[in-house]
């Protein structure tokens, strides 16, 4: 007969077996239900960072600017759609700022950003060839503005900035055409005033008033040099209006193409006489019409007309004006036979004061190299384009587009009053 002591012991210690079983157990769930609580925060997390950085990279990638994110080390550890665009031939994630940017110039605003920790602002301009755009460049001269700043948030021993480069060319030669406008106006007009101011010096100094003759030639030559400066001014003021957005209030409405025609053949009847020329218009329909405003048409037709008399002072030029519509739209065009223009000059008669003959006597008096430039921009105001093609000798031609859809779009920003009649 056993012991019952040494039972009782048994039995305690199976119970205490068994009950450290099941706190073993008991652990060993819990922690399996803490481990996955773990994972399942750290997924949840993940998943978190994931799309908050999935809507960072969406709000910077709908940046038109360049975005670059630059560690310690100037590497770029992330850029944007438009940074990529901006590097078409090259990586850039995980290089060198000095080896994305092939240009120096635009490195060193990041680069000084890195070294004294202060926020750097540039404005870049380059050639051609070291633009970041590559192969891709087709402007000439380009310009750029590097903005970076260090990130507030990261440690003073492993900063990080961010860079902003904004594509600022076509401001840079706004800025440029309006210095050399200011320039060359300057220039254009102080000539004819200086000259106007010599022959008044003569007059009153020499008391040549005494000679008819004389003084009649001196006040000839004073009044054209006059005028050129009222030409001049008036060229200016029409580019302004061009160029300011009174061309988005453009006085629109239909008129007929042959009147416009006629009224710029009377108002250069004598020099058309006088250099016996030949003014053909071919125009299969009389009646056409064009919707815009009037004024301006007159101003590109009768510049046309006036640059091929002007360019060609001798007798018998013949110069063609025509025009069609077609289901594209309206096309004119203004030829003559003459001496033409140089291949080196087609690229540039539209820009202001361009001239392609510059060589001209002391009382020949220019044109005032504007006219070209109002015609290219009164054009455009109408939706329209104009290119030019020469062979000396033979035909230099003026051809302008007006697209039917642009008509339609002028047409419908026009109160409906202007839309009347064609004028007779």
């Amino acid at each position: 007969m056993s012991d019952p002591f040494v039972t009782l012991a048994v039995l305690a210690a199976a119970a205490a077996l068994v009950a450290l079983t099941l706190v073993a157990l008991r652990l060993r769930r819990a922690r399996q239900d803490f481990q996955q609580e773990v994972a399942a925060w750290k997924l949840r997390l993940d998943l978190d960072l994931q799309q908050a950085r999935k809507e960072r990279n969406q709000l910077l990638d709908a940046l038109a600017e360049a975005f670059l994110l630059v560690d310690s080390e100037s590497r770029i550890i992330f850029a944007n759609k438009s940074a990529s665009a901006m590097f078409p031939d090259r990586t850039i994630l995980n290089r060198t700022v000095s080896e994305v940017f092939l240009d120096r110039r635009l490195a060193s605003s990041v680069l000084d950003c890195l070294e004294t920790g202060n926020p750097v602002t540039a404005r870049v301009v380059l050639p051609q060839q070291s633009s970041p755009l590559g192969r891709l460049e087709q402007r000439g001269v380009n310009a750029w503005v590097v903005d970076a700043a260090r990130i507030s948030e990261t440690p003073d021993d492993d900063p990080e900035i961010r860079v902003v480069i904004r594509d600022v060319t076509s401001e840079h030669k706004a800025e440029q055409i309006r210095k050399d406008f200011v320039a060359n106006a300057s220039h254009e007009l102080r000539t004819p005033l200086a000259i106007i101011n010599g022959y008044l010096e003569n007059l009153l100094d020499d008391e040549l008033v005494s000679d008819p003759e004389l003084t009649r030639r001196f006040l000839k030559i004073m009044r054209k040099h006059t005028e050129r400066i009222a030409r001049i001014v008036e060229d200016m003021l029409v580019i302004s209006r061009l160029e300011s957005g009174e061309a988005a209030a453009l006085k629109v409405k239909p008129f007929r193409i042959r009147s416009c025609i006629q009224d710029v053949l009377e108002r250069l009847e004598s020099m058309i006489s006088s250099q016996e020329a030949t003014i053909k218009v071919e125009m299969p329909d009389e009646e056409l019409s064009l919707n815009g405003d009037r004024f301006y048409w007159t101003q590109v037709l009768f510049n046309l007309v006036e640059n091929a008399l002007k360019q060609n002072p001798r007798k018998g030029l013949k110069v063609t004006i025509g025009c069609t519509r077609n289901d594209g739209g309206t096309t004119l065009w203004v030829s003559d036979d003459g001496i033409g223009i140089p291949s080196n000059d087609l690229p540039h008669i539209f820009r202001r004061f361009y001239r392609v003959e510059k060589h001209h006597s002391q009382e020949e008096i220019k044109g005032t190299g504007l006219g070209l430039s109002i015609v290219k921009r009164a054009i455009e105001a109408h939706g329209g384009s104009i290119r030019v093609t020469s062979i000396p000798g033979e035909d230099t031609r003026f051809t302008i587009e007006i697209p039917k859809d642009a008509e339609k779009l002028i047409g419908l920003e026009t109160s409906p009053e202007n839309h009347e009649q064609a004028s007779a």
